[in-house]
């Protein structure tokens, strides 16, 4: 059988079908050949476990992180799923091929207080107005810097309370926005007049890039003394305080768009509580930020 014709195949597949992004299909691509590669110089047969075995044994052996082996073992899981959907193969060699364990690092989060001060952080410049509600946003919704850039005026729905956000692989959901955003978010278009069809556009009414919001971020956060605080930092730190406030893993899991809630689960070790397992997203984040912005009112 050729494989790397089935490869390419595969590249296709998840471009068209599954809307991966080029990193992802440039890993995958770099992972599954690295793979043959292995298998060829060994003279190994493909279709057999022991092989799989065996490059697992070499990954291992040559130093590669858990992590990498992880990512790599599910790049050419997913291969051979292909090729069984395709017809081409009657079974997964990886099928019961034991993988290390990998457990993500614990995110790094800010303090309510330090988010507060980080917030209140842009003023005296002409884009003090915007970048601060670009901070409260993500604050507020844990949204990814790349869905927020791409948000557009009429993906803010204020008087319904939500937004619509484009998540990974340009899938859609819908996120709550409390009164406290919805005020900022308010107060931002009525004074900026933001031209073009984008939320937060650049000079040129055009998209912001991720690079943009990182420097911001950066620009902001050294002046608290905090030097290594990025978009998913903050992402991360929504997370956590709602966790903290009383969500529940699911809520939590549909507020951030995790397709598995396995990843969610990093979160639980900085603050698994006092879940309230009945309180509804909107609510809960609706009381989150009158309660910030109470404390931010005593902070003042």
């Amino acid at each position: 059988m050729d494989y790397y014709n089935h490869l390419d195949n595969f590249i296709s597949y998840l471009a068209a079908e599954r809307g991966a992004s080029r990193h992802t299909i440039e890993a995958y691509n770099r992972d599954i050949m690295h793979f043959f590669k292995y298998l060829e110089e060994d003279a190994l047969d493909i279709s057999k476990r022991e092989s799989a075995e065996r490059y697992l044994r070499h990954l291992r052996e040559t130093g590669k992180k858990t992590r990498s082996i992880v990512r790599a073992f599910s790049a050419i899981r997913s291969f051979f799923n292909f090729l069984i959907a395709d017809g081409k193969i009657t079974n997964n060699p990886l099928e019961d091929v034991e993988m290390p364990k990998y457990q993500p690092p614990i995110p790094d989060v800010l303090s309510e207080q330090e988010m507060v001060a980080l917030i209140e952080q842009p003023e005296g410049t002409k884009t003090s107005l915007r970048d601060r509600t670009v901070l409260e946003l993500l604050y507020a919704t844990g949204l990814r810097v790349s869905e927020l850039i791409q948000l557009k005026k009429s993906d803010v729905n204020l008087e319904g309370g939500f937004l619509i956000a484009s998540g990974k692989r340009s899938k859609e959901r819908v996120v709550p926005i409390g009164e406290y955003s919805k005020m900022a978010i308010m107060d931002y278009i009525e004074k900026e007049k933001p031209k073009g069809t984008y939320l937060f556009p650049n000079n040129r009414g055009g998209m912001l890039t991720r690079q943009a919001i990182w420097k911001l971020i950066k620009k902001y956060s050294s002046k608290i003394d905090k030097f290594n605080v990025s978009p998913h930092t903050i992402r991360h730190t929504f997370a956590t305080h709602i966790l903290e406030g009383g969500a529940d893993l699911r809520s939590v899991q549909i507020l951030l768009g995790h397709e598995d809630i396995s990843t969610t689960q990093i979160y639980t070790p900085v603050s698994y509580t006092h879940l309230r397992a009945h309180e509804t997203p909107e609510h809960l984040v609706c009381r989150l930020l009158l309660e910030k912005k109470k404390t931010n009112t005593t902070l003042l």
